[in-house]
């Protein structure tokens, strides 16, 4: 029985993240990489850089799928706060770096910083799930 509803919708949508992100690296941003003027090692490093990404969406969507039937709530909220700390410093690098880089790119992160947001509000409010026993 599920548990928290919460995770589960997050754990849905860090799957659904996982593919998106992994069918436009391969359709359309990786392949953009053989036709510029950079070296084999540097579209390697991009390349597995692109797939970690995908991998770690895919780690924690089923990670939270797996939450969102466990009833020990104190195990599943220091996951919780842990993938929301990664969240945060994620999406703080990716600012930091397009304002370092290109500032006028800014404004093309508001759809990813949506979904950061609104991912971490679900998670928080995942947290703030109380067990039927209360036993935290």
């Amino acid at each position: 029985m599920i548990k928290n509803y919460f995770y589960l919708t997050v754990g849905i949508l860090s799957i659904l993240f996982t593919i998106s992100h992994t069918w436009n690296g391969l359709t359309a941003t990786l392949p953009v990489l053989n036709n510029a003027v950079l070296d084999n090692d540097s579209i390697t490093v991009f390349t597995y850089i692109w797939h970690i990404i995908g991998i770690e969406n895919l780690v924690i969507g089923i990670t939270l799928l797996i939450m969102a039937f466990q009833k020990n709530r104190t195990k599943c909220n220091f996951v919780a706060w842990f993938i929301i700390a990664i969240l945060a410093m994620r999406w703080i690098v990716i600012f930091a770096t397009t304002v370092i880089m290109n500032c006028n790119a800014v404004i093309q992160l508001i759809p990813d910083s949506i979904a950061i947001i609104v991912v971490i509000v679900l998670l928080l409010l995942g947290i703030k799930v109380k067990s039927k026993n209360s036993n935290g």
